[in-house]
């Protein structure tokens, strides 16, 4: 016990820094900082904490090195310095998933939405917080809606001007931004402006809020899945918004879960999972090269950039792939297929299997004949014109089987 209790006594120190340096750090954290032995950080946390004596270590690069370059300094005082809450979109999280919690004491600091919303005058609880620190810009596309609030950490001097194109391509070129830069130091800096009017040249070091404020016209992206078809590149075989709707009502899209979406198309089913819920990853399978080109295009458009989109046939292509939470079944349907898809599905995991041909649908009643779940008929009519009155014009009637793995 005693043993053990020794391997996991904290050693790791992950100290939050703002631009006040050490004079903002509690008595307590400001000690574990000088008593430091060796201190890991970027240029800006070095010189924030510059009147401390100890061995200085950079990121290293690629920074997935960091965790086994912290581990050769197992038995010394080692303290990393992050931005602001290291817990909060920051290096602390990654580090606590490779070292043991109890091996590890964090020291926060104010975060940079904390400060922003107290300078805005924001409740952190009415604003959708974001990161694109290092991660495509075009993921934030997924939040802009009719008077949503946005705190937004930046990658740089040029992420407030690219976020205010994305505001004005899509109706909302009159939302508010705000880029407040260096904040708790001595040279913080604050930019104001509207987005399709934007032209403030800014410091690196910089967060953004955004008031998004819609013209009449603007375009309306829900996270709710349902979205527009005329909001897709297509060749006209993608999955059709009422039944897609329903669709992804059944996959149950969650927080970080991984969608396998079979017969991907124009992506739209993956991408409308990935705006439904935060963190929520698909992998897309299309053996064409011009409907992936599509998927691409429309990731980036609807803000579901990190879409992964392979080139291969099933279910060949299913081989290797990290077990999903979720499987849609759109195109190459068989039942080696369904066998593969479903051995690999994680416990709880959900299929959904669409079908508009007699012999797709043949075999799905097969299928709900010997693993259960849930058969349905979807028939949607939309009124189109017919001469100079209106009429009901059917689109093809879809059988859905969609199952829970228990």
């Amino acid at each position: 016990m005693g043993d053990q209790t020794l391997v996991n006594a904290p050693w790791l120190h992950i100290v939050g820094i703002g631009e006040d340096g050490m004079d903002g750090l509690t008595p307590a954290t400001r000690a574990v900082v000088e008593a430091a032995e060796i201190i890991v950080g970027g240029d800006r946390h070095h010189q924030l904490s510059d009147s401390v004596t100890a061995t200085r270590v950079a990121w290293p690069s690629p920074f997935d090195a960091l965790i086994e370059k912290l581990n050769e300094f197992k038995g010394k005082r080692v303290v990393v310095l992050a931005t602001g809450d290291p817990l909060w979109f920051s290096v602390g999280a990654r580090i606590g998933r490779a070292i043991p919690p109890a091996q590890i004491v964090y020291h926060p600091q104010l975060s940079a939405f904390q400060l922003t919303a107290a300078r805005m005058g924001w409740s952190l609880a009415d604003v959708e917080t974001l990161t694109v620190h290092g991660r495509p810009v075009h993921q934030m596309v997924a939040f802009i809606q009719p008077d949503q609030k946005l705190i937004i950490l930046t990658t740089g001097a040029e992420t407030p001007a690219q976020i205010a194109n994305f505001l004005t391509e899509r109706g909302f070129g009159g939302s508010e931004m705000t880029v407040l830069a260096n904040m708790g130091g001595e040279k913080e800096q604050r930019f104001e402006g509207l987005a399709d009017s934007w032209t403030h040249e800014v410091p690196a070091f910089n967060t953004l809020a955004v008031n998004c404020i819609a013209a009449p016209d603007a375009a309306l992206l829900p996270r709710v899945p349902g979205l527009s078809d005329d909001l897709f590149q297509s060749d006209g075989t993608m999955t059709k918004q009422e039944v897609r709707a329903a669709t992804l009502a059944k996959l149950m899209p969650m927080r970080g879960a991984l969608l396998w979406d079979i017969g991907a198309g124009s992506g739209s089913v993956a991408i409308e999972w990935m705006r439904a819920a935060r963190y929520a990853r698909a992998i897309g399978i299309e053996p064409r090269a011009d409907r992936r080109a599509m998927a691409a295009e429309n990731a980036l458009a609807l803000g579901a950039p990190k879409l992964q989109l392979i080139d291969g046939e099933v279910p060949a292509a299913l081989d290797g792939l990290d077990a999903p939470d979720a499987i849609f079944i759109g195109g190459g349907l068989s039942s080696e297929t369904f066998d593969i898809a479903w051995k690999n599905l994680r416990p709880l995991g959900r299929l959904v299997a669409n079908a508009v041909t007699l012999e797709s649908e043949a075999l799905l009643i097969a299928l709900h004949k010997k693993h259960g779940g849930q058969l349905v008929k979807i028939g949607v009519e939309r009124a189109e014109p017919v001469g100079r009155l209106t009429g009901w014009r059917p689109a093809m009637t879809v059988t859905q089987w969609s199952l829970v793995k228990r």
